[in-house]
């Protein structure tokens, strides 16, 4: 059941010392996060790491391809950022747009040959990069509750009345040559013959 509102006149729920300090530590994560992953990134394989995202996302579909709609509601990105965004993927012969074959109002946006072996290309470091920075820092049970915890908060979000009916799927995925569940190219080593993939494009690409 949903927590009943405050009224507006209400004295505001401040947040107590420990709170503000979980807070501002989040906050510190959000902010540094990405962009040492960008550096890797565009240091090694003239990527950003939303190129990067959007690319994996693409070699997780069935036929690599998705709509342009729904690509940014995945990415959580504005469909005019993210048309920006593929021209220039497109100019490098990463993706191409193609009108929906069972409804041509939409577009697909279409992970090419040359895109994906760019992606598997680029995988490794990115591996490497956030394996060093965010899997190394944590041990076993503090990664499967930090999984916990993002799980809970997402659904939060989700269960906002201004975030219904929005995607909310991570922005990375690995590079795969066959449909898969949502992942990202950054890795585990497969276990008894098993592919293992996860969020964001961190696994082994599959081939």
């Amino acid at each position: 059941m949903p927590e009943p509102e405050e009224p507006e006149t209400a004295e505001p729920p401040w947040l107590t010392a420990d709170q503000v300090a979980a807070w501002r530590g989040f906050m510190k994560l959000l902010r540094r996060l990405p962009g040492a992953l960008e550096c890797q990134l565009q240091r090694d394989s003239q990527l950003s790491f939303m190129e990067y995202s959007v690319l994996a996302l693409l070699s997780d579909q069935p036929g690599r391809r998705m709509r342009m709609s729904e690509l940014a509601a995945t990415a959580v990105m504005e469909l005019s950022r993210l048309s920006h965004m593929v021209s220039r993927l497109e100019n490098r012969g990463f993706l191409r747009r193609e009108p929906d074959p069972g409804n041509g109002r939409y577009t697909h946006a279409i992970l090419t040959d040359a895109g994906h072996a760019y992606l598997e290309g680029a995988a490794p470091g990115h591996v490497r990069q956030v394996r060093k920075l965010f899997i190394d820092a944590l041990g076993p049970e503090e990664l499967q509750a930090l999984g916990r915890y993002s799980d809970a908060i997402v659904a939060r979000i989700d269960s906002t009345p201004e975030q219904a009916g929005t995607a909310n799927a991570g922005p990375a995925v690995q590079p795969a040559s066959h449909p898969t569940p949502a992942s990202d190219p950054a890795a585990s080593r497969p276990a008894a013959g098993e592919e293992h993939r996860a969020a964001g494009g961190v696994a082994r690409p599959a081939k």
